[in-house]
């Protein structure tokens, strides 16, 4: 366990009431502009809060279980950690980097579905007991390897998007449960619930009703075998949206009430990633490159533009696929961003399309968007940048690292966190709060924390 050190590990900006997120990220720019105009993301931490006070009026019976891989940044961990929040982890990686925040291995949920010898070893030396099964071989390694192991059921969902592939059905079928629980009972491991696989963005109610009454009869199943199992994860899937969290409040926690009441002391865990921080980020890319294309070039041997024809632009931005865009290389879609530059309403919007500085063809950052023409060293901002953006470049150079990440917070929302009691002493001993002047975003004197 990581020991709790004097030297704070993450600087947060204070806001006071006359500055915005705008203002931040103007000054950022403003001081790229004499350097070498990197990408940066700024993360608003009140926003991660904020996300959670929604949780809790939403959905005040059910604990979420932050899905690590989702943003690993150390002030989300600690955040959400002074939140309450229990933490879901893929791998050995992200068990280490969340223990390494004090959290304790009750609160963790080890959910990697094939997971190597050596991690398992690593999770049973470390106390962390809840794992996720969904097949016969994993459960035979984790009967050897960790056998205090206490097991969630993993069991396939409806696909909420049947043409996403990030909603590949992951988890073991109704019918193939009943064999898991006799070999579970027959190496004496543990099963203490039952994990539904949500993974991608869901709108589709009824795909959570259905996952809550298959656990029904895999509860009753498993007491038949022998089991008493007092956890029900309806694992993630939560896009952020105040409808959707509305609809599976009303369509879902119903049918939780029906089978699940809190008579039979079942605890009710869902596995929330994106929910609490897509929206908490923006990144700001520069543009580095463009070219002017005809619109329709398909049977032209070369893009040149006729006299009265509209161009296209194709921009090349600091960033793309194998960086912080990642996520578009699994078919995800990517928004297209706003442009950092003043422009008159009526300018003329051309078609555009937005690719990182690989030079490879699957380094598409954006299809189409209309966008008023840029030129080179203007800068992009894309919003709800949080999820899945944050991982080692895929593709390394000599001077391929990700951006960095400057963290904010309102005076307001840090002194609400403080009235409710949200701040601990790991976050005020592992951050630095320093007051942030728009004249200079490198701040020297450290803030003094109220107690």
């Amino acid at each position: 366990m990581k020991e709790i050190t004097d030297e704070p590990q993450c600087p947060v900006s204070l806001l006071d009431g006359g500055t915005a997120l705008c203002d931040v990220i103007d000054n950022h720019i403003q001081e790229q502009t004499l350097a070498e105009k990197n990408a940066f993301f700024v993360a608003d931490l009140g926003v991660i809060m904020r996300q959670h006070v929604r949780w809790r009026t939403h959905m005040p019976q059910t604990r979420p279980y932050y899905a690590v891989r989702c943003n690993s940044s150390p002030a989300v961990i600690e955040v959400l950690a002074a939140l309450g929040s229990g933490f879901t982890c893929s791998n050995k990686s992200e068990l280490e980097l969340v223990q390494s925040h004090g959290i304790p291995s009750e609160d963790i949920i080890y959910s990697g579905v094939c997971k190597q010898v050596s991690h398992i070893k690593y999770a049973a030396k470390n106390g962390v007991d809840l794992l996720v099964c969904d097949n016969e071989a994993e459960l035979r390694k984790i009967s050897r390897c960790h056998p205090n192991a206490k097991l969630l059921l993993q069991v396939s969902t409806e696909a909420c998007n049947p043409g996403d592939e990030m909603g590949m059905p992951f988890g073991c079928s109704l019918k193939d449960c009943r064999h898991l629980l006799e070999r579970a009972k027959e190496l004496g491991v543990q099963v203490v619930g039952v994990r539904s696989h949500v993974s991608s963005p869901c709108e589709d109610d009824q795909v959570y009703v259905h996952a809550v009454s298959d656990a029904r009869c895999i509860f009753d199943m498993a007491e038949e075998i022998g089991f008493s199992m007092s956890i029900l994860d309806i694992g993630g899937g939560f896009s952020g949206s105040e409808t959707q969290l509305e609809m599976i409040k009303c369509a879902v926690m119903s049918v939780v009430d029906l089978y699940f009441p809190s008579s039979t002391g079942v605890s009710i865990i869902a596995e929330p990633g994106s929910f609490f921080v897509s929206t908490a980020f923006t990144l700001a890319v520069n543009i580095i490159s463009k070219a002017a294309v005809a619109r329709d070039c398909q049977d032209q041997k070369e893009n040149e533009l006729s006299a009265n024809e509209e161009p296209a632009f194709q921009y090349y931005m600091n960033e793309g696929v194998y960086g912080p865009f990642s996520s578009k290389l699994s078919e995800s879609f990517i928004a297209a961003p706003s442009v950092h530059k003043n422009t008159c309403r009526d300018s003329p919007v051309f078609s555009s399309s937005l690719w990182g500085p690989s030079g490879d063809d699957l380094d598409q950052v954006v299809d189409h968007c209309l966008l008023p023409e840029l030129n080179i060293g203007d800068w992009l901002l894309f919003a709800h940048a949080g999820a899945y953006t944050l991982g080692q470049p895929l593709f390394p150079s000599t001077d391929s690292t990700p951006p960095p990440i400057y963290y904010i917070i309102s005076s307001r929302d840090w002194l609400e966190m403080q009235d409710t009691g949200v701040t601990s002493e790991t976050m005020l001993k592992n951050f630095s709060w320093v007051p942030y002047f728009l004249s200079s975003c490198q701040t020297e004197a450290a803030l003094s924390v109220p107690a």
